[in-house]
């Protein structure tokens, strides 16, 4: 005999599944979409009742050592454990660091984000 707890960890199981299988097909797709877009040189197009538009953003990656010898104080590093690009921000954001000190710290990635509405 099957109790409900079972039937319940079996279904939590099953959907897990399929939440993994439906985020790499997402994955998948949209790496063909952003392959598309870029082949053909396109930021927005409309096809199956659907708009899609190609967003490119930039990020930073920092480098730890880099941004430890720009930090006025070692003690801030404390307060940042490692390179994280929020705490960075809000550093800048209160005047503790300066986009001139950390310059050199970071290297720009581009970021393609895929954006699909229904028409």
């Amino acid at each position: 005999m099957v109790t409900a707890v079972e039937a319940k960890l079996r279904r939590y199981y099953e959907l897990k599944q399929q939440i993994k299988q439906l985020s790499d097909e997402l994955a998948e797709l949209r790496d063909e979409l952003i392959g598309y877009c870029m082949e053909h040189e396109v930021r927005q197009l409309e096809a199956g009742g659907c708009k899609l538009t190609l967003v490119v953003q930039q990020r930073r990656e920092y480098d730890d050592a880099k941004l430890l010898s720009a930090l006025p104080e070692p003690e801030l590093w404390r307060m940042l454990s490692r390179a994280d690009t929020a705490k960075v921000a809000s550093l800048v954001k209160l005047n503790v660091l300066t986009e001139e000190q950390i310059k050199d710290t970071y290297l720009l990635k581009d970021v393609q984000l895929l954006q699909v509405v229904k028409k």
